[in-house]
């Protein structure tokens, strides 16, 4: 997804929360009310060794993530990226910013 870069330092948006449940994890984004459902265990790993990780890549490498699943746990970020739940730490920004709806 372009945007995302697995070699950057990533880590949860400010405003979401991460909340463990049975399946795996639920994040909310406080500013975009936004709810995700994480349903693989090691994806809430990676996610949560985030912010402690040089980079994405490290933070799969290091919950145990092989070589040939990279691809798709760097999808799974890159998608969170894409929604703001996951921004670069380097800038604070989402890969790709998208405008906030108001609601009337």
């Amino acid at each position: 997804m372009p945007g995302f870069d697995p070699d950057r330092a990533w880590a949860l948006h400010p405003r979401v929360a991460l909340r463990p449940e049975p399946f795996g994890a639920l994040l909310y984004h406080f500013g975009a009310r936004r709810l995700t459902f994480l349903k693989d265990p090691r994806l809430v790993e990676v996610v949560r060794r985030l912010s402690d990780a040089p980079s994405a890549r490290s933070a799969c490498v290091s919950c145990g993530v092989l070589n040939g699943e990279l691809p798709l746990f760097q999808a799974a970020l890159a998608s969170l990226a894409a929604t703001g739940m996951l921004v670069d730490r380097t800038s604070g920004a989402p890969a790709s910013p998208r405008p906030e709806r108001v609601h009337a």
